[in-house]
């Protein structure tokens, strides 16, 4: 699904370095999940997949789904396939929460060239899912994340993932400033879209997200590549110890 070869990224104001060749494969239908300490370019590897200016390529690729994503503009890689869950969901004052779901929702869709949804269609399926994510009608009615908790903001991504129907599905720290139980929200809205033509890339600081998700595959992130990779296990190690003997064997 996703491919990653040798990925050299710096920051362009800054000619500062922040990946330092970068490889990762994320197959079709999996989760893979990230950890790594702060600093080591998990955010930093989301933002150039999506498109984000203040980045420059130097070195590398990726591609999803035999496309390259770093030769398209941000909606393209949208209408490719690739969706990004931020860490910090902004708020869009005076934009409609449903109006931004249905504009977004058929703006893809022309781009694949299928046919847009109607209203009541829309409706129809909005509240669906809304309702499997457990998300009041009221939300729906609100603007985009204004006035909305932390949780809500978070589920509210999730649901726009549902809406949309990603192939790639990129979560950047998404259990960031959430409780417990706004973190199960999450991670179950998260594991109702899983499926054998969808995968996820899930980046986190913490063991307690992927205890709900449970990845296939953990990778560790340090000075800006990957340097272990392993099975669930691997994050269990990184909550019992830390990165310090990790970092140790390969730094």
């Amino acid at each position: 699904m996703l491919t990653i070869n040798n990925l050299h990224v710096k920051l362009e104001e800054e000619d500062k370095v922040i990946l330092k060749g970068v490889n990762l494969t994320v197959e079709t239908g999996k989760v893979h999940a990230i950890m790594g300490p702060n600093g080591s370019g998990k955010s930093t590897l989301s933002y150039v997949l999506s498109g984000r200016e203040g980045y420059q390529v130097t070195a590398g690729e990726a591609i999803l789904d035999g496309q390259s994503l770093l030769e398209m503009e941000p909606e393209e890689r949208a209408a490719a396939g690739l969706f990004l869950a931020f860490q910090y969901p902004v708020e869009i004052p005076g934009v409609g929460n449903m109006t931004f779901l249905r504009t977004a929702v058929n703006a893809q869709r022309k781009a694949r060239g299928q046919e847009e949804m109607s209203s009541a269609e829309f409706l129809k399926v909005v509240r669906e899912k809304a309702k499997a994510l457990k998300i009041d009608a009221d939300m729906l009615k609100r603007p985009v994340n204004v006035g909305f908790s932390g949780g809500e903001k978070k589920r509210n991504e999730i649901l726009q993932m549902a809406m949309l129907e990603p192939k790639m599905c990129i979560l950047d720290e998404t259990d960031s400033g959430l409780d417990v139980d706004a973190m199960k929200l999450v991670a179950e809205g998260v594991n109702a879209l899983r499926s054998e033509g969808r995968s996820f890339l899930v980046i986190t600081h913490y063991q307690r997200l992927l205890d709900h998700i449970a990845p296939d595959v953990v990778h560790i992130m340090a000075d800006g590549r990957i340097v272990k990779t392993g099975g669930p296990e691997l994050a269990l190690e990184v909550e019992q110890n830390g990165y310090a003997d990790i970092l140790a064997e390969v730094l």
